[in-house]
């Protein structure tokens, strides 16, 4: 699991979350606040040191309990405790940091705005703690440790492939696992800790603020068809002239899809009525050395794969650009040695790439 030092210690992201419960929803939320000026100036919420020192873990789990069961007798099942020593527990925390973390209803509980922050951060804690369990395994077996990479299709089939087969080389225990798919699936898995890292872009309307993007550079797409395409001896070729064909696109809302709709927008043309999508570049370049059916991929791809005298690149002008693609992670995750391993890799793979 990747992993990002920052000075809260044990309890990383905490003095950020400190900072947005004395802010504008502390004013309007909280329980104990008053008018915004008097609760800036009255504000209960504890230094991040007295946090490290006297927020335990058990308290932490009580609360994602909470969250789970909505009950108080059920989340003190769950931890192993009596519903008395949850009670006191759960005042103890919320007493410590100042805010009511659970809204006490008549049926159950519900986690408040401060609640809702408090357990998003204990999720954190947790996963990094199993993620220092997998490296203490992997270490103990002698091994550099473990890294789950996402990666968009172009990149896979040439940057990531190449990246690999050289870390490899300098680090033969590390473990490497892969998921290819489009940008959006895989900020998604990475915001839900699913991968260390992305090798991918940044998608329309994904939430940000808690990403770092590393920019490794910009990819430009061409139309491509199979060289049998009755087209491919063409010497221009215009959009609406390719408008009827079967068209093999990724899938919609990909970064890509989005550019080759904007590519029709712009020509003032429909988007095709006949369209196989696919987040698979084998699937793709196979479909289009078989058929009659034309596609859209970056150069890069036709550059490195081995068939491309099976393939034709259109003639057609391509003016919308992709963002520019690089390694995503998550700003609050502490980054280990097998995930600091890759990206080192990766970053003087694209070095070599441009000498």
């Amino acid at each position: 699991m990747s992993r990002d030092r920052t000075q809260a210690g044990l309890f990383p992201g905490v003095a950020r979350g400190r900072s947005l419960m004395t802010g504008e929803r502390r004013d309007l939320l909280s329980p104990l606040a008053g008018s915004p000026a008097k609760s800036r100036a009255m504000s209960r919420i504890p230094d991040a040191s007295i946090i490290h020192s006297r927020l335990r873990l058990r308290q932490l789990r009580l609360m994602l309990a909470l969250q789970e069961f909505g009950s108080l007798r059920r989340a003190a099942e769950e931890i192993g405790m009596t519903q008395p020593a949850a009670t006191k527990m759960l005042h103890e925390a919320e007493s410590l940091l100042g805010v009511e973390l659970f809204e006490r209803l008549p049926r159950g509980m519900r986690a408040t705005a401060f609640g809702e922050t408090a357990i998003y951060y204990a999720k954190m804690i947790f996963a990094e703690l199993s993620g220092m369990r997998e490296e203490f395994v992997a270490l103990e077996s002698g091994n550099l440790g473990r890294v789950t990479i996402g990666a968009i299709p172009a990149l896979a089939c040439g940057l990531l492939t190449r990246t690999i087969a050289t870390l490899k080389n300098s680090h033969p225990r590390l473990s490497m696992s892969i998921q290819v798919d489009t940008s959006d699936v895989l900020v998604q898995a990475l915001q839900q800790d699913q991968l260390d890292v992305v090798l991918g872009r940044i998608p329309d309307g994904a939430r940000t603020d808690d990403l770092l993007f590393d920019s490794l550079g910009e990819e430009t797409l061409c139309v491509v068809a199979g060289a049998q395409h009755p087209m491919a001896g063409a010497t221009e070729l215009s959009w609406e002239q390719l408008q009827d064909m079967t068209w093999v696109l990724q899938q919609h809302p990909s970064p890509m899809r989005t550019i080759i709709n904007q590519a029709f927008h712009n020509a003032r043309v429909d988007i095709p009525n006949s369209i196989v999508e696919t987040t698979s570049i084998m699937t793709l370049l196979s479909l289009l050395q078989q058929t009659d059916m034309i596609g859209v991929t970056p150069v890069s791809v036709i550059n490195d794969y081995p068939g491309k005298h099976l393939l034709a690149v259109l003639p057609i002008i391509f003016e919308p650009r992709l963002p520019p693609y690089g390694l995503i992670t998550r700003r609050h995750r502490i980054q280990s040695s097998a995930m600091q391993a890759f990206m080192d890799a990766v970053r003087a793979e694209r070095t070599r790439e441009d000498d």
